[in-house]
């Protein structure tokens, strides 16, 4: 058992509050982008174009949220 408090170190995953934090993250990371891309296509009365860009802006950017919080558990 580890003693209280300590968090974070190898070998150990991480805790619920910060999966639960990860998940926000994650959906603030793909949506944002993705209805930016959505609105912006409205504006400008064009195709998908802006939304696919957004869809792959969000996803590097969920895939960077997600090794700049777990890389010290790797």
């Amino acid at each position: 058992m580890s003693p209280a408090g300590e968090r974070g170190t190898a070998g150990q995953g991480p805790s619920g509050v910060e999966l639960l934090g990860l998940g926000v993250l994650l959906a603030v990371a793909v949506v944002l982008p993705l209805v930016f891309g959505l609105a912006l296509d409205a504006a400008l009365h064009r195709g998908p174009l802006f939304f696919f860009v957004g869809l792959m802006v969000g996803v590097i950017a969920a895939s960077a949220v997600v090794y700049s919080r777990f890389r010290r558990y790797l």
